[in-house]
Protein backbone atom coordinates (compact mmCIF):
# COMPACT_ATOMS: atom_id res chain seq x y z
CA UNK A 1 0.00 0.00 0.00
CA UNK A 2 0.81 3.63 -0.79
CA UNK A 3 2.05 5.72 2.00
CA UNK A 4 -0.06 8.86 2.18
CA UNK A 5 1.84 11.81 1.82
CA UNK A 6 0.83 14.58 4.37
CA UNK A 7 -0.55 17.46 3.42
CA UNK A 8 1.57 20.58 2.47
CA UNK A 9 -0.65 23.34 3.33
CA UNK A 10 -0.04 22.85 7.12
CA UNK A 11 4.06 23.44 6.12
CA UNK A 12 3.35 26.19 4.18
CA UNK A 13 1.13 27.99 6.53
CA UNK A 14 4.24 27.59 9.14
CA UNK A 15 6.69 28.97 6.58
CA UNK A 16 4.17 31.86 5.68
CA UNK A 17 3.96 32.85 9.15
CA UNK A 18 7.50 32.48 10.57
CA UNK A 19 8.71 34.94 7.03
CA UNK A 20 5.43 37.51 8.59
CA UNK A 21 7.38 37.46 12.01
CA UNK A 22 10.98 37.78 10.31
CA UNK A 23 9.95 40.54 8.10
CA UNK A 24 8.03 42.26 11.19
CA UNK A 25 11.19 41.93 13.37
CA UNK A 26 13.31 43.89 10.34
CA UNK A 27 10.56 46.33 9.87
CA UNK A 28 10.74 47.15 13.73
CA UNK A 29 14.40 47.13 13.75
CA UNK A 30 14.76 49.26 10.83
CA UNK A 31 11.96 51.73 11.96
CA UNK A 32 14.01 51.95 16.06
CA UNK A 33 17.33 52.54 13.87
CA UNK A 34 16.07 55.83 11.92
CA UNK A 35 14.03 57.31 15.09
CA UNK A 36 16.90 57.10 16.90
CA UNK A 37 19.47 58.86 14.34
CA UNK A 38 16.92 61.98 15.56
CA UNK A 39 15.76 61.57 19.04
CA UNK A 40 16.38 63.27 21.68
CA UNK A 41 13.93 64.12 24.67
CA UNK A 42 11.83 66.85 24.74
CA UNK A 43 13.24 70.07 25.62
CA UNK A 44 9.75 70.97 28.05
CA UNK A 45 10.44 68.06 29.75
CA UNK A 46 14.50 68.38 29.67
CA UNK A 47 15.38 71.98 29.22
CA UNK A 48 18.96 71.05 30.37
CA UNK A 49 20.78 69.23 27.38
CA UNK A 50 24.35 68.62 25.99
CA UNK A 51 26.87 66.10 24.61
CA UNK A 52 29.50 63.50 25.77
CA UNK A 53 32.38 63.54 23.17
CA UNK A 54 35.30 61.03 22.76
CA UNK A 55 37.67 60.60 20.20
CA UNK A 56 35.28 58.08 18.75
CA UNK A 57 33.52 61.26 17.18
CA UNK A 58 36.82 62.81 15.44
CA UNK A 59 36.63 66.02 15.17
CA UNK A 60 33.35 67.92 16.61
CA UNK A 61 32.36 71.28 15.74
CA UNK A 62 30.79 72.72 19.26
CA UNK A 63 29.11 75.88 18.27
CA UNK A 64 27.37 73.34 15.42
CA UNK A 65 26.14 71.55 19.09
CA UNK A 66 25.32 74.68 20.34
CA UNK A 67 23.70 75.30 17.46
CA UNK A 68 21.65 72.28 18.25
CA UNK A 69 20.60 72.46 21.86
CA UNK A 70 23.80 71.90 23.39
CA UNK A 71 24.28 73.61 26.62
CA UNK A 72 27.17 71.27 27.73
CA UNK A 73 29.57 68.78 26.71
CA UNK A 74 31.53 65.79 28.91
CA UNK A 75 34.65 65.27 27.07
CA UNK A 76 36.63 61.93 27.41
CA UNK A 77 40.15 62.71 29.01
CA UNK A 78 41.56 59.74 30.41
CA UNK A 79 41.50 56.39 30.92
CA UNK A 80 42.53 54.16 33.42
CA UNK A 81 46.84 54.94 34.22
CA UNK A 82 48.18 55.48 30.84
CA UNK A 83 44.86 55.96 28.42
CA UNK A 84 44.48 59.82 27.44
CA UNK A 85 42.31 61.44 24.67
CA UNK A 86 45.02 63.67 22.81
CA UNK A 87 42.12 65.98 21.69
CA UNK A 88 41.10 66.90 25.18
CA UNK A 89 43.26 70.23 25.87
CA UNK A 90 42.11 71.85 22.44
CA UNK A 91 38.13 70.56 22.39
CA UNK A 92 37.78 72.36 26.16
CA UNK A 93 39.29 75.49 24.63
CA UNK A 94 36.47 75.59 22.03
CA UNK A 95 33.81 74.25 23.50
CA UNK A 96 34.44 77.02 26.12
CA UNK A 97 34.83 79.59 23.00
CA UNK A 98 31.40 78.08 22.09
CA UNK A 99 29.82 79.18 25.20
CA UNK A 100 29.47 75.73 26.53
CA UNK A 101 29.71 74.30 29.62
CA UNK A 102 32.67 71.61 29.94
CA UNK A 103 33.34 69.17 31.82
CA UNK A 104 35.49 65.74 31.93
CA UNK A 105 35.44 62.12 32.17
CA UNK A 106 37.87 59.04 32.86
CA UNK A 107 36.99 55.95 32.73
CA UNK A 108 37.55 53.87 35.13
CA UNK A 109 40.18 50.68 35.20
CA UNK A 110 39.07 47.92 37.52
CA UNK A 111 42.26 45.84 37.03
CA UNK A 112 44.32 48.29 38.40
CA UNK A 113 45.11 50.30 41.48
CA UNK A 114 43.73 53.93 42.07
CA UNK A 115 46.92 56.07 42.09
CA UNK A 116 48.03 55.85 38.55
CA UNK A 117 45.03 56.34 37.35
CA UNK A 118 44.22 59.04 39.71
CA UNK A 119 47.91 60.59 38.05
CA UNK A 120 46.74 60.18 34.63
CA UNK A 121 43.59 62.37 34.99
CA UNK A 122 45.38 65.01 37.19
CA UNK A 123 47.59 65.43 34.22
CA UNK A 124 45.19 65.86 31.77
CA UNK A 125 42.91 67.62 33.73
CA UNK A 126 43.63 71.36 34.90
CA UNK A 127 42.41 72.20 38.18
CA UNK A 128 39.84 74.73 36.81
CA UNK A 129 37.02 76.38 38.73
CA UNK A 130 35.00 76.67 35.81
CA UNK A 131 35.01 73.07 34.77
CA UNK A 132 31.41 70.83 35.42
CA UNK A 133 31.81 68.11 38.54
CA UNK A 134 34.20 65.56 37.09
CA UNK A 135 32.41 62.70 35.74
CA UNK A 136 33.49 58.93 36.21
CA UNK A 137 33.07 56.11 33.46
CA UNK A 138 32.40 52.76 35.18
CA UNK A 139 31.95 50.44 32.66
CA UNK A 140 33.79 47.54 32.40
CA UNK A 141 34.00 44.68 35.43
CA UNK A 142 36.86 42.97 37.08
CA UNK A 143 35.86 39.76 35.54
CA UNK A 144 38.06 40.16 32.82
CA UNK A 145 41.23 41.50 34.60
CA UNK A 146 44.57 39.61 33.99
CA UNK A 147 44.95 38.73 37.36
CA UNK A 148 41.80 37.96 40.22
CA UNK A 149 40.19 41.30 41.58
CA UNK A 150 37.71 41.00 44.14
CA UNK A 151 34.64 42.99 44.65
CA UNK A 152 35.69 44.29 47.54
CA UNK A 153 39.28 45.66 46.00
CA UNK A 154 37.42 47.34 43.25
CA UNK A 155 35.29 48.94 45.79
CA UNK A 156 38.04 50.21 47.69
CA UNK A 157 40.61 51.40 44.75
CA UNK A 158 37.24 53.35 43.08
CA UNK A 159 36.64 54.92 46.49
CA UNK A 160 40.46 55.90 46.79
CA UNK A 161 40.17 57.49 43.05
CA UNK A 162 37.21 59.59 44.15
CA UNK A 163 38.14 60.70 46.78
CA UNK A 164 41.76 61.66 45.07
CA UNK A 165 39.90 63.33 41.68
CA UNK A 166 37.55 65.16 44.14
CA UNK A 167 40.39 66.91 46.12
CA UNK A 168 42.00 67.95 42.59
CA UNK A 169 38.89 69.64 41.23
CA UNK A 170 37.10 70.67 44.63
CA UNK A 171 34.37 68.91 43.38
CA UNK A 172 31.75 65.82 44.03
CA UNK A 173 32.41 63.37 41.21
CA UNK A 174 28.96 62.19 38.97
CA UNK A 175 29.59 58.37 38.70
CA UNK A 176 28.55 57.10 35.33
CA UNK A 177 27.42 53.35 35.56
CA UNK A 178 26.51 50.48 33.22
CA UNK A 179 24.05 48.68 33.89
CA UNK A 180 27.12 45.73 33.83
CA UNK A 181 28.77 47.78 36.40
CA UNK A 182 26.19 48.38 38.81
CA UNK A 183 24.74 44.45 38.27
CA UNK A 184 27.64 43.52 39.56
CA UNK A 185 29.10 45.97 42.20
CA UNK A 186 25.38 47.77 43.64
CA UNK A 187 28.06 50.48 43.44
CA UNK A 188 24.75 53.01 43.79
CA UNK A 189 23.37 52.11 46.97
CA UNK A 190 26.78 52.37 48.22
CA UNK A 191 28.18 55.98 47.43
CA UNK A 192 26.32 58.93 48.10
CA UNK A 193 27.52 60.50 44.22
CA UNK A 194 24.87 61.83 41.09
CA UNK A 195 24.64 59.57 38.97
CA UNK A 196 24.77 59.23 35.32
CA UNK A 197 22.81 56.19 33.72
CA UNK A 198 22.28 54.86 30.03
CA UNK A 199 19.61 53.89 28.09
CA UNK A 200 18.46 54.66 24.85
CA UNK A 201 14.96 56.30 24.29
CA UNK A 202 13.46 54.86 27.46
CA UNK A 203 14.19 56.32 31.14
CA UNK A 204 16.90 54.32 33.20
CA UNK A 205 15.93 52.75 36.20
CA UNK A 206 18.72 50.08 37.01
CA UNK A 207 20.19 52.09 39.65
CA UNK A 208 17.55 51.72 41.94
CA UNK A 209 17.39 55.44 42.63
CA UNK A 210 17.15 58.71 40.44
CA UNK A 211 19.53 59.90 38.29
CA UNK A 212 21.00 62.84 37.50
CA UNK A 213 21.85 62.50 34.16
CA UNK A 214 20.73 60.53 31.43
CA UNK A 215 22.63 59.50 28.37
CA UNK A 216 19.61 59.12 26.20
CA UNK A 217 21.08 58.31 22.44
CA UNK A 218 23.93 57.11 22.11
CA UNK A 219 23.93 57.39 18.13
CA UNK A 220 22.53 60.58 17.28
CA UNK A 221 23.45 62.46 13.63
CA UNK A 222 23.97 65.77 13.87
CA UNK A 223 25.64 68.28 11.76
CA UNK A 224 28.32 68.63 14.93
CA UNK A 225 30.23 65.81 13.87
CA UNK A 226 30.95 63.15 11.12
CA UNK A 227 30.04 60.36 13.77
CA UNK A 228 26.44 59.98 15.88
CA UNK A 229 27.15 62.04 19.35
CA UNK A 230 26.34 60.47 23.02
CA UNK A 231 23.20 62.99 24.13
CA UNK A 232 22.77 63.64 27.12
CA UNK A 233 19.63 65.13 29.70
CA UNK A 234 19.74 66.70 33.26
CA UNK A 235 17.26 65.80 35.06
CA UNK A 236 15.10 69.24 35.74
Amino acid sequence: MARTRKPRKKRSWWLYLLAVIALAGMVAWAWNWWVMRSFAPDTLLYPEQGAAVSDRQGEVSFPAVRAIGGQFVYLHASQGAEGQDSRFGSSMRSAQQAGLKVGAIHTFDPCIQADGQSANFVTMVPREGELLPPAIALEETADDCPERVSDAAVESELMTFINQVEMHTGKPAILKVSERFERTYRISAQLERGLWLTRDRAQPSYAGRPWLLWSANDGLVTEASDEPLEWVVVQP
